[in-house]
């Protein structure tokens, strides 16, 4: 699935850019993003086959799954908010820190919104998996943003941090806004981009 993923966010863009960043490698990463695009998930493993190498999952609504079955190939494992089962979905997401091969990939926002959107919503499940994990994990923020610049493609802007303020126990809220906080940095580095 990597080379396939690969070949795909090659041809739909003229360039991924991120930074790179300190990790420990003998921990697994909790990766959370915004969500604006179907190409969240394709772009951030592309990331983390360049700089993490890791095992990849990523949570996507089970609709989604539904309609594009070959995504489990790619790590994909489905949740549903309306059913009782959201919370095996949670509980597993969990589970999968405990080894330190892996990674998560979270949208907290739990649906798609713009890239330009001002305030990122947080949903309350993001504190039963980090809770039920109990810190076996490293926390680490994603902002990504596209625009053409001088291409006919699109480039996309990736900015990493490692959230060391992470603390087991840390509310829905005060995580929200300390993404928030890294949201806001990278959006004004993005939009203050001169080429």
């Amino acid at each position: 699935m990597g080379t396939y993923t690969r070949w795909l966010v090659s041809r739909k863009f003229h360039e991924l850019i991120f930074n790179t960043i300190e990790f420990d490698k003998n921990k697994s990463i909790l990766f959370l993003a915004n969500h604006f695009s179907f190409w969240d998930g394709l772009v951030l493993h592309c990331v983390n086959e360049k700089l993490f190498r890791k095992n990849f999952y990523v949570m996507v609504n089970e609709e989604t799954t539904y309609k594009l079955n070959y995504l489990r190939f790619g790590g994909a494992f489905s949740i549903n908010k309306n059913s009782r089962k959201m919370l095996e979905s949670l509980d597993y997401a969990a589970r999968l820190l405990n080894d330190p091969q892996n990674m998560v990939l979270l949208f907290p926002q739990g649906k798609l919104y713009s890239n330009l959107v001002e305030d990122i919503k947080f949903g309350k499940g993001i504190s039963r998996v980090m809770n039920k994990a109990d810190g076996k994990f490293q926390l680490i923020f994603a902002a990504t943003f596209i625009q053409y610049y001088k291409h006919k493609k699109q480039s996309i802007n990736v900015y990493l941090k490692n959230e060391t303020g992470y603390y087991p126990g840390k509310s829905t809220d005060e995580l929200k806004d300390a993404y928030q906080q890294h949201y806001n940095a990278a959006k004004k580095l993005q939009t203050e981009m001169v080429l």
